[in-house]
């Protein structure tokens, strides 16, 4: 056997032994399933967060319309639109400032997480109303 040949020969005897094969492709198909789990997990927290802003954007822009003087049932309906499926907007006003209540029901991604039930998201904005823009006191929106 020449040198080269024993170097390979003690190279292979050192670093491969018989109960290594396929270790690196059993501990993938291991992990594999967490590593989906958690990447669900993620785009969930994500539309969570995503539909929250969403929410806020709801009640700020339903809170400018009315403040401003816009019909209340466009504005509510304004909200609706912007805000995630499933919004429910309720406004209120005092005698100077427009309160905007919304909220949406978020659930898994794809159907995932049923057994989480899914999360609320809410919102409030206040605004302050234009002169003479606001002529009933309270009342609520769909």
């Amino acid at each position: 056997m020449s040198a080269a040949g024993t170097v390979r020969a003690r190279l292979r005897s050192r670093f491969s032994s018989a109960g290594d094969h396929g270790a690196a492709t059993a501990e993938l198909v291991m992990m594999l399933p967490m590593l989906v789990a958690v990447t669900v997990g993620l785009v969930w927290l994500l539309s969570v967060g995503t539909a929250q802003l969403r929410t806020i954007d709801a009640a700020r822009e339903t809170a400018r319309a009315v403040a401003r003087g816009d019909d209340r049932a466009a504005a509510v309906a304004r909200g609706v639109r912007v805000g995630p499926e499933g919004t429910r907007v309720r406004v209120s006003a005092d005698d100077d400032l427009v309160t905007v209540d919304a909220s949406a029901r978020v659930t898994g991604p794809g159907g995932l997480f049923r057994f989480v039930g899914g999360v609320t998201v809410r919102a409030e904005a206040v605004a302050a109303a234009e002169e003479g823009s606001v002529s009933w006191s309270g009342g609520a929106g769909s």
